[in-house]
């Protein structure tokens, strides 16, 4: 990820000789080099882009955060069930029930549909439908947390 800061830092280190540094650390390397064998093209691209170095910083870092999956504000683009974790096998729904289950008797019996995904690797589509099967079933009940107000899921018998 690139830091404007340090690109207006190495903009400015035109002034002692090298043209180009600040577009080499994000990421134009063709433009880059341009710049260092012409002095900035003669000067003139260095002023420019002491205007575009926000815009530059930007589309970098954004090009990085697409190559790692993540938005802006560092949460995952793909789901759990998508394109990162499609080299997990998929569960059967027999197998998530029984992670579930095993996650909600570490917790007295009581479990979110968040602590079932991070219990499971499951996507929250999936633990819900599991949850949902298992209300049918009679042997969960749905309830609200007294203090947060967030959705439990109660296993009578743990």
């Amino acid at each position: 990820m690139s830091n404007l800061g340090v690109s207006y830092l190495l903009w400015a280190a035109c002034f002692f000789g090298p043209f180009g540094l600040h577009r080499l650390y994000n990421g134009k390397i063709v433009t880059g080099l341009l710049w260092l064998c012409t002095f900035g093209l003669f000067g003139f691209g260095q002023l420019f882009d002491l205007l575009l170095l926000p815009n530059m910083v930007d589309e970098h870092n954004a090009s990085f955060r697409g190559k790692l999956g993540v938005s802006p504000e560092g949460i995952p683009l793909y789901p759990i069930g998508g394109a990162i974790a499609s080299t997990y096998p998929k569960q059967t729904p027999e197998q998530l029930g029984l992670k579930l289950l095993k996650a909600a008797y570490t917790k007295n019996g009581r479990l979110s549909v968040t602590q079932g995904v991070m219990a499971t690797g499951a996507t929250f589509a999936e633990v819900e439908e599991a949850f949902t099967a298992m209300l049918k079933t009679g042997y969960v009940s749905i309830e609200n947390d007294s203090v947060t107000g967030v959705v439990l899921y109660h296993f009578h018998e743990l």
